[in-house]
């Protein structure tokens, strides 16, 4: 089997790999029937170099390979007719701007496969790059307060060569008694809490974050749904039952939104479920964030300062909560300072990287290479032969133009 890894064409760059060069020679070893091949590129994290004196064959033709693996979704164009991809393809949510790539993965007779949804049997995601969204969000979010109260200037996370260094630029700023609060418990919120404990900030129950007003020193929270949504019928939250059930749940983050001076949003939000706060909640004198790492990035979602996704280069922007309009970042202090990139794992690249193949090598790779006895690979196919698979037949009124 021949596995050819692509080169990221996406717009804007991104540097991530889907394996790295001693990651390749791994899999070749401990899978003897594979052969990796690398599409050159100027502009990924490893240097085509570096495949090659390991050994690694670098080559522009995938014509003869049998599954072809990158990143982000493949170029339209770039499709190959009758081959398997490995990617993340966004459309199982029905992304419109990649309608035209699933209909043509269709009509090229594409076996699709897609990481956010290999899956184990109990419907847990595999492998992802949550944790450096999380940490590169926290870090961002600590950079624009700094900015903003001119406390500290933190090196941007993409200046940093890697993890390590990132984290040593923490090491210089002093914090002042600072009240964050940071939502959900997935990878990207993981990601979030290692930072905070990197920084030994005090962690605080819910219930004690709202009591204590003036803290000694910089605090945190972790908050679930059910510290910020409760049931419009007033019976006990449930969290089966709010998955099952979002609409039937209403906002309750406003008491968190009176005492928290930093909002680390890393929850997964349902469109269907409440959001966190709207626009006229941000009006109010007692509203208390001033900075917002929206690490989700869901544009006009739970967090209606999030009116568009900002860029690794300019990451931060203003929310004038009375005009409800975007100005430039840190011009005034009755602003909202959001930061909303929607790709921070991009930021260190070579870290992200590594942490995703290492994932793909130790829980991906033995169904994809060997026999896929407990479904993974099956669950995570959206075509096969020309057509969607069960799991995913729900997408084809998207591909029809419905």
């Amino acid at each position: 089997m021949k596995v050819g890894i692509l080169r990221e064409n996406k717009t804007p760059p991104d540097k991530r790999a889907a394996l790295t060069p001693e990651q390749c020679i791994e899999v070749q070893q401990k899978f003897p029937d594979v052969k990796i091949m690398v599409q050159p590129s100027a502009i990924r994290c490893f240097a085509d170099n570096e495949y090659a004196k390991l050994g690694v064959s670098i080559s522009e033709d995938r014509s003869d390979c049998d599954i072809l693996m990158g990143v982000k979704e493949e170029r339209v164009e770039d499709l190959i007719e009758g081959k398997k991809y490995l990617i993340f393809s966004h459309v199982i949510k029905k992304q419109p701007y990649n309608r035209e790539l699933l209909q043509t993965i269709l009509k090229k007779n594409i076996e699709l496969m897609d990481y956010e949804v290999l899956t184990n049997k109990d419907g847990s995601r595999i492998i992802g790059f949550g944790r450096f969204a999380g940490l590169v969000g926290a870090y961002s979010g600590l950079r624009a307060f700094g900015i903003r109260n001119q406390l500290f200037g933190l090196k941007p996370a993409h200046e940093c060569e890697n993890l390590a260094e990132m984290l040593i630029n923490l090491d210089t700023i002093n914090l002042p008694p600072l009240k964050i609060a940071v939502t959900g418990d997935g990878r990207v919120a993981n990601g979030v809490v290692e930072i905070m404990n990197y920084l030994r900030i005090n962690r605080l129950a819910p219930e004690q974050f709202l009591k204590t007003e003036k803290p000694d020193g910089s605090v945190y929270t972790q908050l679930l749904p059910e510290n910020y949504v409760r049931r419009k019928n007033g019976h006990k939250f449930d969290l089966f039952h709010f998955f099952l059930n979002p609409t039937e749940y209403e906002n309750a983050f406003l008491p968190f939104a009176e005492t928290t001076d930093l909002l680390l949003a890393s929850a997964y939000w349902d469109p269907k479920a409440p959001v966190l706060f709207t626009p006229d909640d941000m009006k109010s004198e007692s509203f208390r964030i001033s900075v917002i790492s929206d690490i989700t990035c869901d544009i006009q979602g739970s967090i209606p300062s999030t009116k568009r996704a900002s860029t690794i280069e300019n990451p931060f922007y203003d929310y004038n909560p009375q005009t409800e309009e975007i100005e430039p970042a840190f011009t005034s202090k009755k602003n909202i300072t959001v930061q909303a990139v929607d790709n921070l794992p991009c930021e260190l690249p070579k870290d992200a990287s590594l942490g995703f193949g290492r994932n793909l090598i130790n829980k991906v790779f033995p169904s994809l290479f060997g026999e896929d006895t407990d479904g993974i690979i099956e669950r995570a196919t959206i075509t096969k032969n020309g057509k969607l698979t069960q799991r995913f037949s729900y997408l084809q009124g998207f591909v029809d133009g419905e």
